[in-house]
């Protein structure tokens, strides 16, 4: 049985980076199939045309593959309503809940990111994972 995985924004901009470490990396992630949000997609056009200056055309070409390679979830209102009670517990920023609440769920075991806390479990079943370490 493999272990269902979501990956946060970070692991989808360094997939398109230049640094060839990490993007190996994240590809490699990515290939082994990973769920994302709208939110990661979103996040990932404005990341890429806002800090690393790529075109929205170039963006959008990212996000199309990404529509293409993952399962995409909604953020809807039951997202939002978990993504408020982890930000009171854990003390996340809402963008990082509104992601931890996006991979619990979706059912997954393991969330990668760079910006949260590795190792950290959330709820007893979410692990968060730096690839990068």
């Amino acid at each position: 049985m493999s272990v269902i995985k979501f990956a946060d924004t970070n692991i989808i901009v360094y997939a398109v980076g230049k640094d060839s470490e990490h993007r190996a990396i994240a590809r490699r992630i990515i290939a082994d199939g990973v769920i994302v949000s709208t939110q990661v997609i979103n996040e990932t056009i404005s990341v890429l045309t806002r800090k690393q200056r790529a075109s929205l055309a170039a963006a959008h070409e990212v996000a199309e593959s990404l529509l293409d390679l993952c399962d995409t979830l909604p953020v809807d209102v039951q997202t939002i309503r978990k993504a408020i009670d982890l930000a009171k517990r854990y003390q996340f920023s809402h963008w990082d809940s509104l992601i931890v609440a996006a991979a619990l769920l979706a059912n997954c075991e393991t969330l990668y990111s760079q910006d949260m806390q590795h190792g950290q479990t959330i709820d007893d079943r979410l692990k968060i994972v730096n690839p990068f370490l």
